[in-house]
This record gives structure tokens, sequence and C-alpha cells, in this order.
């Protein structure tokens, strides 16, 4: 039976199926001659990349490969693959089903747009629930289970934990095995890490809260124990854990092996478009987790109880359960058709052996033992696999630029709605809900954007990688946005005295004439914006008396305030809950260039991501890009929160007083969070474009004659069969 070699010799590629070029007859014109790839000098049979030998009897149901030949003219019209039969490795066919129920109707969709379509809904879930519900809701957690910052951190930080943790074992072996099963059984384990996340709601008593109207005014009563501060819901925080630990455990092999699934089975040009429209719904996931996530906060999290306090109010917890049961409930749905797939699409293998390799050559030459059939089946072959990519200096810098990129997406992701909200003035819900419109066209245009810009220019890797360094250079320059701010909200006691001149030494002083008497609690934070449109840090310590509910928006109205209109002191002002609304200027010019930065760092992950796969041996893409995923989430997923919180945290002008502790940051100085985020976003952009600069001038290719023909069909647009023809006659047995 002819069989076609690897074109290249040098990487070792994965056939599950055989293809079949041998005529039964001569052709006319063409007698005694057959077509076969050479399988070795002495002309016996040779074990491919799957260990497979390949004898030299064809097959009865092989059929004639009638391109090949030289054909009368019925026969030449015939499409090319109607003269390949596919046939998996067992000799079963490549069905989709599960076991022995592959129903017809379940065969529509055994292609790769129908593996794109459930891949995009698994990844959407899990950048909806981990990147979007995640950080909408963290708050409202911490309030209702009585949680320090430190502790909501490691319940973020499970999620990468669990992932760097099962990395390396699914990559390597998940990479050399039935990758949608493992992708199907991964979404099923992340649908359980969602339902464990939500499962603490149904297993506390009711959430009682202190009303507006007991707890606030002036006069009214401000006790407040401190006994209740320190309960056992704080013990809840390890099932937040077990369910984010899920969640990393289960998302896994969804960027790994998901993406080499992917690009095993479209052509080489399509791979990238293929990722990109992958990628884009991992972006859109958080973002529509950011938009539904502070939807569902709008509502109270005791569903059917009436409650006098408004979302604006601090001890407001929201619904923040509802999106992890849906999310769940999808993903435990959704792996079921992804377990069905087979391990290669039908088709598949005509990509397989004409893909032409682009890995970095080493100068030893050692990257050709990945080229071993047998090479990366057991465990014994792990320390050789990550010696090879360690001596691959294309792919480390690759793996630190992603590292930096990371850094600068997690930090933002986790501190992007803080920040809208401290410039703007907005609430936690509008931030949030602000922040997701922003990400939405930056983030999803710019990861599709990405993989289009690859395919549309037919890039090679080195060109990949100048696009990265470009896309990097351009955001490095639209961050220097972060020089202007919007300008601090007066705020009576914390950014000014109450009689409107500044603090001595910068301290506080909430208390004045106008609240002496009214034995204001600092543990009571609930801003109120007066008349005179300066902010307060409660209804009483602006002196406010009585209250009322306003019929047109719901906010709490407060009279007789005594610290408002103190220039008309026969006519106390009046407050509304709620802070004050900001006027700044210059928020289009800041959210402009915000757009832009977002845009140009997601404009660079589709392109790394391909360079990456390109630059490292076919049978190592899976595990590759699982040392990448840990290299990225331990130098950037994992620190870029805590790197970017605690310098945000320096920037912090009023501190939650819990009982004596101190708790989260109420109000900070804009200025200086500004500052401190052009410091950080400069660093990791300049490192960034450091290492996509090194990759770029240490990236050699291979040499021309290492792939036959005179182009790949990735650089003119052509048939991978029909650019590589004329290669097989060069290699004929006359």
């Amino acid at each position: 039976m002819a069989m076609p070699q690897n074109s290249t010799r040098e990487n070792g590629f994965c056939f599950a199926q055989t293809l079949d070029f041998s005529c039964p007859s001569p052709c006319p014109g063409e007698a005694g001659r057959t077509f076969r790839a050479v399988s070795g000098r002495d002309g016996c049979s040779t074990p491919l990349s799957n260990g497979i030998a390949s004898s030299g009897a064809a097959s009865p149901s092989d059929s004639c490969a009638e391109p090949l030949c030289s054909s009368t003219p019925a026969e030449e019209e015939r499409p090319l693959e109607e003269g390949i039969k596919y046939v998996s490795a067992d000799g079963q066919e490549l069905a989709c089903g599960w076991g022995g129920f592959t129903p017809g109707c379940l065969q529509l969709c055994n292609t790769s747009k129908g593996v794109l379509f459930f891949l995009c809904v698994a990844s959407f879930l899990q950048g909806m629930t981990v990147n979007g519900f995640i950080n909408t809701v963290i708050t409202s957690i911490e309030r209702r289970f009585d949680l320090r910052s430190y502790q909501s951190g490691l319940i973020a930080s499970s999620y990468d934990i669990a992932a760097c943790v099962c990395l390396t074992f699914v990559s390597y072996f998940g990479g050399n095995g039935h990758k949608p099963r493992w992708l199907g059984w991964g979404v099923l384990v992340m649908g359980l890490g969602s339902l464990l996340f939500a499962l603490p709601h149904f297993t506390t008593g009711r959430y009682e809260a202190r009303s507006a109207a007991e707890v606030g005014v002036c006069g009214g009563n401000q006790s407040l124990p401190c006994s209740q501060a320190a309960s056992s819901l704080s013990g809840y925080r390890f099932v937040f854990m077990l369910g984010q630990f899920l969640h990393g455990m289960g998302a896994t092999p969804l960027y790994t092996l998901g993406v080499t699934y992917l690009d095993e089975n479209v052509k080489t040009n399509y791979s990238p478009v293929y990722i990109a429209v992958f990628y884009t719904a991992a972006i859109l996931g958080p973002a529509a987790g950011y938009l539904v996530g502070g939807m569902f906060l709008n509502i109270y999290t005791e569903i059917g109880r009436e409650i006098d306090i408004a979302p604006e109010n601090t001890l407001w917890v929201g619904a923040w359960w509802i999106g992890f049961l849906g999310a769940g409930a999808a993903s435990l749905l959704i792996s079921i058709p992804i377990l069905g797939y087979p391990q290669r699409l039908p088709g598949s293998q005509r990509y397989i052996v004409m893909r032409v390799s682009e890995a970095h050559q080493l100068k030893d030459g050692s990257h050709k033992k990945a080229s071993d059939p047998d090479f990366g089946k057991t465990v014994k072959d792990l320390p050789r696999s990550v010696l090879l990519l360690l001596k691959n200096p294309t792919f480390i810098f690759l793996c630190l630029a992603g590292a930096t990129e990371a850094t600068l997406i997690a930090g933002m992701s986790t501190f992007g709605p803080k920040f809208l909200e401290s410039q703007f003035s907005l609430s936690a819900s509008e931030a949030a809900t602000f922040f997701g419109y922003l990400v939405v066209p930056a983030g999803g245009g710019g990861t599709f954007l990405g993989g289009f810009l690859v395919n549309k220019f037919k890039l090679r890797c080195s060109g990949i990688i100048k696009l990265c360094l470009l896309c990097t250079v351009s955001s490095l320059l639209a961050i220097f946005i972060f020089f202007i701010h919007c300008p601090n909200m007066p705020m009576a006691g914390v950014t000014q005295m109450y009689d409107g001149s500044a603090l001595p030494g910068g301290h506080l002083n909430l208390t004045a004439a106008c609240n002496a008497q009214c034995g204001c609690l600092q543990e009571t934070y609930s801003p109120v914006c007066g008349t005179d449109d300066i902010m307060y840090y409660s209804p009483c310590h602006a002196g406010c008396r009585k209250v009322s509910e306003n019929l047109r928006d719901g906010k709490k109205v407060y009279y007789e305030c005594s610290c408002v209109n103190k220039a008309l002191p026969t006519s106390p002002g009046r407050a509304k809950a709620g802070k004050c609304t900001s006027s700044c200027a210059k928020r289009p010019l800041l959210l402009c260039f915000m757009f832009v930065v977002i845009l140009f760092t997601f404009l660079s992950s589709i392109p790394a991501l391909t360079a990456t796969l390109r630059c490292v041996s076919d049978r190592q893409r899976s595990f590759a890009l699982g040392i990448q995923w840990i290299v990225v989430r331990t130098l950037g997923g994992i620190p870029g929160p805590i790197a970017f919180g605690s310098m945000i945290d320096k920037s912090c002008l009023l501190w939650q007083d819990q009982c004596g502790e101190q708790g989260s940051c109420y109000v900070y100085q804009n200025s200086a969070m500004s500052r401190y985020t052009l410091i950080a976003g400069l660093v990791y952009k300049v490192l960034g474009t450091t290492f996509f600069i090194v990759a770029c001038l240490l990236y050699k290719p291979p040499p021309p004659e290492s792939a036959p023909g005179s182009s790949d069909a990735s650089e003119n647009g052509t048939s991978d069969l029909q650019e590589h023809k004329p290669s097989l006659p060069a290699e004929e047995d006359i």
C-alpha cells in the first residue's frame, strides 16, 4: 500500500488514518509505474509517527487516487476526495457518537465548524464564570460571608493554582490521547465547580441587613455590635476555593488540547482564524459575565423578600449565585456533545500530511528527536520533552512575553471596574457594566482581528512575531494616557474639611460641629451626596435627621442635614443616597485610550499563540501550550492581581474600619491610582516589547530545502494538495 511520508523529515505527525494513492492497473501512458512514498533505503516498511507500520501490499478496500494518474476525461471530473478512503488506526470509522451509538444525524456536526461551535460555547461559559462572575460578585461574597480581602484573593487564585497543578499532566498525556474525551470531561468538571460555588447560598440562613432607616441618620440607634463581625460563615471560603479549584481543573484541557485539536483538523492557513474565533468567544464570556453579573447584583440575594435598602447601600447583597447555577447547568449539557467527537475528524489527514514545518532549528539538531513516532508516549520521555522546549529560545521568550501580557490582562480585569468606579464616581454594579461595554468591542474585536491578520497576510512564524511586536509597541504608546486622571469628588472629612479647607497633614477628620451630637460610627459607611455637590461619609456624618424615599428612582432622600449648605444655616440642606455624579471632562479621552490599550493588548494574543504552535515540533504542540500556560499563570496570572492590587492600595485615602481592624478601601485618590497604574503598565509593556524583540532575533526557521515544493500553501492560498502534487513524482519507483 502506498503511503505518503512526512515531507519535512523533521516533525513526527500523528497519523491516525491512511492515505492510499495506489493504482490497481497501470494508467495510459504510465504503464508499469506506481507512486509511493520512499519508506527507507532498503525498501522495507517504515513505521509512521504513530507507530503504525506501512506494508507494501495494497489494501483491497483502498481505492485509486485518480488525479495522480493520467485518466480519461470522465474520470478527471471526479473530485480528489473520492479517491481517498479515511480509516482510523484500528479500522473503525471516525464517526461522531457515544460508543456504538452513532446516528447519522450527528455526523452533520462531525466537522471542524461543529467542533469550533461547541468549543466556543465551552470557552464562553468558562470566561463568563471565572473571569466575569467571580470578579463581579467577589465584593458581595465578602459582605455576605464576612470574608477579608486576602481570603477572597485566595479564592480567586485557587483557579490558577489548580491549572498549574494539572497543566503538565493534562497537556502531556492528553496531547497523545483522545483529546475530545479530555475536553468533554474537563467541561463537565468545570460545570460541577460552578454548581459547588453556588451551594453556600442554599446551606446558610437568610441574610439579615439593617436598613438605613434603622442605622445611619443622626440621633438613630448607632449600635453595631462587633461580635457579629466574626462569624462562622467565613468557613465557607473553603467551599468557594474548592469550586474554583474544579474550575481550574476543568478549564485546563480547554486552552491546550482544544487549541491543538482545532489546529490539527483544519488547513494551516485557516488555523489562526479558527483559534481567533475560539478565543474571541473566551473574551466575550467575561464581558457577558460583567453585564449579566451586574444585572443580578441589582436583585436582592433573598429573592421574593422585600427589603427597604437600595443596591447603592453598602449593606446590600445581590443575587450573586444565580449566574453560577446557570453556567454550571449549561456546562454539563455542552460536555455531552464534546465527548462524542472522534479522536480525529474525517478528512483531517490531508492537512497533517501536507503541513510544512516552521519549528525553530536547534544547533545540535536535537529538535529531530520529536520526529520519533514513539516519542512522548511514556513518562520517561517527559524530561526530554521539557529539555527540548527549554532549548528553544523562541519558545521561551514567547512564554515570557505572554506572561507580561497576562499580568496586565489579569490586573486590569480584576481592578478595571474599580478604576472606573473611582475615576468616574460610579457604583460597583455601574462600573462592572461599564467595563463590560468597554471589553466587548476592544477585547473581542482585537482577538478576532489578530487571527484574521495572520490569515489575510499569510504570515510565517517570523512575520507573526513582528506583528506581536508592533501591537505591543502601539499599546505601550497608548498607555501614557494614564498621565491624566479625573479629580476626586469632594468628600467632607476625607478630601477636604467640612468648611471646604484642606485637611491638615492629610489626616481624616470625619467629626465637625454640625455632627458632633450625632454619635456617628465609622463602621457605618453609606455615602450620600448633598445638594452642595459634596459627598459625606454617611447620612449621620452629614447631620441628616429624617429620611424618605424618592418615588422616581427609588433612592433614599435625607432631610434636615445640618452639615449641608452651611452657608444658609436657617435652611438645612438635603442629601441623596449614593455618590455624587462626576462631570469629568477628560472621561471621553481616558475611555478612548483605554479602548486602544485593551484592543492592541488582545490583538497580539492570537498571533503570539500561533507563533508558539509553529515554533515547536508538531508532536510537542499540546505539551508546549501546557508549559506556556504554566509560565503565564505562574509569572503573570497569579502575581498579576496581587501586584496591581498592592500598588492600587497605596493610593487609598479611606480604609474600612471593622472593629479596629483594617478592611477594604472605600475611597481612592484618583491621581495616585492613575500614576501607579501607569508605572505598572509601563514596566510590563516594556518587558513584553523586549521579549518579543529577542524572540524575533533568535528565531531560526527551517532551511528552504526542508520543505518540498516551491512554497507552502499558507503563502499563496492555494490548496495544500495541489501545492504538493509535484513533490510526489519526485519520489516514485520505476
